[in-house]
C-alpha cells in the first residue's frame, strides 16, 4: 500500500500584525500535497521567531510556553496520522486537523441522523430481514424522538453523547402523556430506540450505555379468541353482500390454518402440496420470520380454496384467495361481528389466536405441534397465543376426577 506523505509547519502569518505588534502563529498540515491551515490562537514578537527551527528564540516564560505547545502539538499530530494509517482509515489534512481539534466523526454523530440512517438500511431489507410494519415502527419512533427534542430542547437534533438516562425517561413519559401510548406500545418504541443506541455503542460512537439500569416490563394481555359457538354462527351466517361473504371466508380460512394476514395474501397454489398419503398441506415460509409453516389443510379451508379457485383476482395475481387490504378487512369484520351478534373486537389477527387455542389446544394438539404450524421461532412465542380456555380446564379436571374417583375412600 502506498504510504501517505505527511508534514507539519508552524509559521507566522505575515502582513497581519496584531495591535500589540505581535504576529499570530499558524499551523499548516500537508497530506499528499493537499494542505489545510489554522491560527493557533498564539502569537509572538516577530523578532523572536526562528522560522528554520519553527520556534521562539526567547528565554522568557511566554516563549517557553509557546515552544512547549508547538512540540506537544507536533507529537500529537504525528500520533493522529500514524493511528489513521495503522487502522487503514482515510487520511487527509482536514481529517487530521478535525481530530486534533476534537471534531471527530464520532462527536458529530447525532441521534436522529443515526436513526434515519438505520431506518433507511432496514427499508432496503424489507422482504429479506424485515417486514414493512417493523420499519414503520422505527420511522414513528424516530419522528416522536424528533418531536421531543424540538419541544424540550428547542433543537432539530441532539448529539449522541448527550443522550442520557434522563432523556430516555423523558421519552417514555412523552410517549405515555403526549402520544397516549399504552404500556406495551411504549415498550415497543423503547426497544426500537435501544436498538439504535446499541448500534452506536458497537460502532464506538458513544462510550456509555444510557439504557443501563432501565428495564422494560410488559403488561400481560389476555388475547381474545372466538368460542366454538361464535365460530359456528359466523360460518353458517348467510350474507347478501358479496364483500362481507368474501371477508368472512378469508377470516375463517385463517382461523383453520393459523396463517398471518400477510401470509394469506401471498399464498399461492405452489404452497399447497400433497404428501405420500395423499393429504394436502400448506408449506410456506412466513414473511415475518422466514420460518417454514407446515399446516395440514382441513376440510373447511379446502372448501374455501375450491370456492375461489376461479376468481378473477386469483387468476390474475396467481394467488389462492382474493384478499382485500388489511384495513378494509378489519373494518368489514366489525360489520360482520355486529350482524352475527358477536360482541368482540374481531380482527384478522384474532383468527390466528383462535386457531392456536380453539382449533388446536382445546382439541389436545400438543404445544410443540402448534408452534411448528404457526412457524414460531420458539415455544415461548406460542405460549403468548395459547390462552388456556375454560372448556379445556373443565375437560382436564373431569378426566382427573375420573382417574382419582374412589382412590381415597369415602368421607
Amino acid at each position: 500500500m502506498k504510504r501517505n506523505v505527511f508534514s507539519i509547519l508552524f509559521f507566522l502569518k505575515k502582513g497581519q500584525p496584531m495591535k500589540n505588534g505581535e504576529m499570530p502563529v499558524c499551523l499548516r498540515i500537508n497530506v499528499n500535497r493537499q494542505r489545510t491551515e489554522i491560527r493557533t490562537r498564539r502569537s509572538i514578537d516577530p523578532k523572536l521567531w526562528c522560522q528554520a527551527k519553527e520556534r521562539s528564540r526567547g528565554r522568557d516564560r511566554l516563549s517557553q510556553d509557546l515552544n512547549h505547545y508547538i512540540e506537544t502539538s507536533r507529537v500529537r499530530l504525528y500520533q493522529i496520522f500514524e493511528k489513521l494509517e495503522r487502522e487503514e482509515k482515510p487520511v487527509s489534512a482536514k481529517i487530521v486537523l478535525d481530530i486534533f481539534n476534537g471534531k471527530t466523526e464520532n462527536s458529530q454523530r447525532t441521534l436522529l441522523g443515526v436513526f434515519r440512517e438505520h431506518n433507511e438500511q432496514c427499508r432496503q431489507l424489507i422482504g429479506i430481514d424485515y417486514v414493512a410494519i417493523t420499519v414503520n415502527r422505527y420511522d414513528l419512533c424516530c419522528r416522536y424522538l424528533g418531536e421531543l427534542i424540538s419541544k424540550e430542547y428547542h433543537f432539530d437534533d441532539l448529539p449522541l453523547k448527550e443522550i442520557d438516562n434522563e432523556f430516555i425517561r423523558k421519552f417514555e413519559l412523552y410517549l405515555k402523556t403526549e402520544r397516549g401510548c399504552a404500556q406495551n406500545t411504549v415498550i415497543r418504541y423503547m426497544k426500537a430506540f435501544k436498538k439504535v443506541i446499541n448500534l452506536a455503542i458497537s460502532n464506538d460512537w458513544i462510550s456509555r450505555n444510557p439504557f443501563a439500569g432501565i428495564r422494560f416490563h410488559e403488561k400481560e394481555v389476555v388475547k381474545e379468541v372466538l368460542t366454538k359457538e361464535e365460530l359456528q354462527i359466523m360460518i353458517q351466517k348467510e350474507f347478501s353482500v358479496p364483500r362481507l361473504e368474501l371477508v368472512r371466508d378469508v377470516f375463517i380460512f385463517c382461523t383453520f390454518t393459523g396463517l398471518a394476514f400477510v401470509d394469506v395474501c401471498q399464498l399461492k397454489p405452489e404452497h399447497i402440496v400433497k404428501d405420500s398419503k395423499g393429504k394436502l398441506w400448506i408449506r410456506k415460509h412466513r414473511q415475518k420470520t422466514k420460518n417454514i409453516c407446515n399446516i395440514p389443510l382441513l376440510e373447511i379451508p379446502q372448501i374455501i380454496l375450491d370456492k375461489y379457485e376461479n376468481h378473477p383476482i386469483c387468476k390474475k395475481k396467481g394467488v389462492c384467495l382474493p384478499v382485500m387490504a388489511n384495513q378494509k378487512m378489519n373494518s368489514y369484520l366489525k360489520e360482520i361481528s355486529d350482524l352475527c351478534g358477536i360482541e368482540k373486537n374481531i380482527s384478522t389477527h384474532l383468527a390466528r389466536h383462535t386457531f392456536a387455542t380453539q382449533i388446536c389446544l382445546s382439541n389436545d394438539v400438543p404445544m410443540e405441534t402448534v408452534s411448528k404450524m404457526l412457524g414460531h421461532s420458539s415455544l415461548k412465542m406460542t405460549q403468548l397465543y395459547a390462552k388456556v380456555i375454560d372448556t379445556k380446564i373443565s375437560k382436564d379436571m373431569d378426566a382427573l376426577a375420573n382417574r382419582i374417583e374412589g382412590k381415597y375412600g369415602e368421607m
